[in-house]
Formats: structure tokens, sequence, C-alpha cells
């Protein structure tokens, strides 16, 4: 039974594994976050430009070029308490399943 349970455990880590990547910084996106590598995820970090705070969240506007997945300009709010910690000093969003949808946004410590 011990090496059914490690066996269980080895292979639900080669799931997050596969479905998780680290950002150039070298944290990890959350698995729930992003599906891909570094060239096919959907997570990257995205410029400080793209991103204003506002009285009820953060506002997003990405251009193509801002992220590999943005064919067109996107607009995304954010409401405060919504943002997720990110591992370094860059504001970094995750679109899924297509390019219209923001599945996570990390915005840095003195984000809000």
């Amino acid at each position: 039974m011990p090496s059914a349970l490690f066996a269980a455990g080895a292979f639900l880590g080669l799931l997050t594994h596969v479905e998780a990547h680290p950002t150039a910084s070298d944290w990890t996106y959350p698995p729930a976050c992003c599906k891909g590598d570094h060239s096919t995820g959907d997570c990257q970090a995205i410029p400080g430009r793209d991103v204003s705070k506002g009285r009820h969240g953060f506002t997003v506007v990405l251009h193509p070029g801002d992220h590999h997945l943005v064919t067109k300009k996107q607009r995304f709010l954010i409401p405060y308490g919504d943002e997720i910690p990110s591992g370094d000093n860059d504001y970094h969003i995750c679109l899924h399943p297509t390019e219209e949808h923001m599945n996570c946004f990390f915005a840095p410590p003195d984000g809000v």
C-alpha cells in the first residue's frame, strides 16, 4: 500500500510540474493559473505601463506584443483583493482559455 501512495503522489507531482512553469525570475506560477510551458503557457509578465490603479481595482490594458497570446487590444478590471502577490516586482497575467479571459493576475507586493 505505501508504494501505491508513493506512486500516486509522484504522479500528482508530475502533473503539477507539467501544468505550471517558472517565470523569468524563477518563481513558479500556481498550477491552477498556468497551463503549458514558457512558449505555450498562458501566463507571462506584462509591462507595468499596462496597469493602472483606480478606486475599485486594477485596470489592465494589453496590446499585441505585451503578452504572447494577445492579438488585439484587451482590457480587464481586476477588483482589489482578487490579485495574487507576485514573486518578483513585476505584474503578470494568465489568459485562459482565450486571450479575452483573464484567469489570474499577479501584482508586486507594493502594487496595491
